[in-house]
């Protein structure tokens, strides 16, 4: 085998990991609950939905405020990009594996 097919298979089975770990630390960095709290708006669970976060960034008008929750609304979907792409790779797995 070359060089560049084991570096192939190495890639494919690595792959969902890899991804797993960016979604998991994206996830960390997302912080709404807390600037919600910051800002004395009572919220019931640590996950805070989209909806909630886009209208309190519709409603308010500080922009440092504003400003944080847009970056953590990114953070989310980031978040959510990584775990697609997670599942995604998982079949490129299985097929990485199963070329060794």
């Amino acid at each position: 085998m070359s060089a560049y097919h084991e570096n192939l298979i190495i890639f494919l089975t690595v792959s969902p990991l890899f991804f797993f770990i960016i979604a998991v630390s994206f996830r960390l960095l997302d912080n709404s609950a807390l600037l919600f709290l910051q800002k004395d708006i009572l919220v019931t669970s640590a996950n805070v939905s989209v909806t909630s976060i886009k209208n309190q960034i519709n409603k308010t008008d500080d922009k440092e405020f504003k400003e944080k929750l847009r970056l953590a609304l990114l953070y989310r979907r980031l978040h959510r990009t990584c775990l697609i792409l997670m599942l995604l790779s998982i079949p490129l797995m299985f097929t990485g594996y199963f070329m060794l």
